[in-house]
């Protein structure tokens, strides 16, 4: 086998892999804006076809000298762990409303508004503690 066909063949099977990981990384994808934050929420899979979420916090930082960068945050889930950690999401929401109230500043997209309407259910988060 002469070299350029070595280069051709190993060139071709990394473009493969490349392919490959882009389309098991693609499966679902949300962007949520609110406020100077944007929340991202992708699901990914992994090499065995699982699937997980990750949730990512960008938010736009400016230095002096007026450049930007963003600055990330990243949180991987798993679906072992999905019931659990919306458990402990809604319980921290609760509280802090049960505390502080309702936040009455936000204005329902009517995206948002649709897409509530759609999965809307009569229990409530109590009936499920």
């Amino acid at each position: 086998m002469k070299e350029n066909d070595i280069f051709n063949n190993t060139k071709s099977n990394i473009m493969d892999n490349n392919e490959n990981r882009e389309r098991r990384d693609e499966i679902f994808s949300k962007a949520v804006r609110a406020g100077k934050r944007t929340y991202f929420f992708d699901v990914k899979a992994t090499k065995a076809d699982d699937y997980y979420l990750t949730v990512t916090e960008s938010k736009k930082k400016f230095t002096e000298d007026g450049k930007f960068h963003f600055e990330k945050h990243k949180l991987f889930l798993y679906k072992e762990d999905f019931e659990k950690f919306a458990l402990g999401l809604y319980e921290a929401i609760d509280y802090i409303q049960k505390e502080k109230g309702v936040y009455e500043g936000y204005e329902e997209s009517q995206e948002v508004k649709e897409t509530n309407s759609k999965y809307s259910t009569k229990v409530k988060f109590d009936d499920l503690v």
